[in-house]
């Protein structure tokens, strides 16, 4: 019998395929804590072909800097588990595969802390179009023009269940973006509103 969590990805999968179709974009997937997860929910929905591009599973630190080119002195300074880092995955990807849309996952799944973030601090991340703002990390806060959009997450359960959740919450991310709902997931926390950072 399948999970109702497990179900919830497959539709939501089958969901994405169909708006992207529509739409005639493509996509391409980053992971790090889902290690692969988020291309296989999406490549077992039928017509994942038609707008699946591929994906990268960069669970080491240097493959996201040498493979997704994210940037060597904020993964020095903060860490693989950050927004900066989920957010310039999503870019990476999608500029190496030449996706329209690209997707990505960081975090801890567990047992234990990494970086000095706790169990259960995810981050999921889509780049797009239409999807550029002004943000300030670069160059010692100086205005730079970056694209995407980042979900800072604290999900509870075991390794299995944060990984999951992880993959819901990123397709999730993506289907708002595409339909223009308000971005969010009904389990996750969402640390910016809940006192976090």
């Amino acid at each position: 019998m399948t999970s109702p969590a497990l179900s919830a990805v497959a539709v939501s999968a089958s969901r994405l395929l169909r708006l992207l179709a529509a739409r005639g974009e493509t996509l391409a997937v980053a992971e790090s804590l889902t290690g692969g997860l988020v291309a296989a929910e999406i490549t077992a929905a039928p017509g994942a072909s038609v707008v699946f591009r591929g994906s990268v599973t960069a669970y080491a630190t240097d493959l996201k800097r040498d493979v997704l080119g994210v940037d060597g002195s904020l993964l020095e300074e903060r860490g693989a588990v950050d927004a900066e880092v989920a957010r310039q995955m999503a870019v990476g990807v999608r500029k190496a595969l030449g996706a329209d849309w690209g997707i990505a996952t960081t975090g801890v799944a567990g047992p234990g802390s990494q970086d000095g973030k706790p169990v259960g601090t995810v981050f999921v991340a889509v780049a797009g179009p239409g999807l550029d703002h002004m943000r300030g990390y670069a160059d010692g806060g100086a205005e730079e023009k970056a694209e995407g959009k980042v979900a800072a997450l604290r999900l509870n359960g075991d390794r299995s269940e944060i990984r999951m959740e992880s993959v819901r919450s990123v397709l999730t991310l993506l289907l708002k973006q595409l339909s223009g709902e308000p971005a969010g997931n009904g389990r996750a926390q969402d640390t910016e509103q809940n006192g976090g950072n």
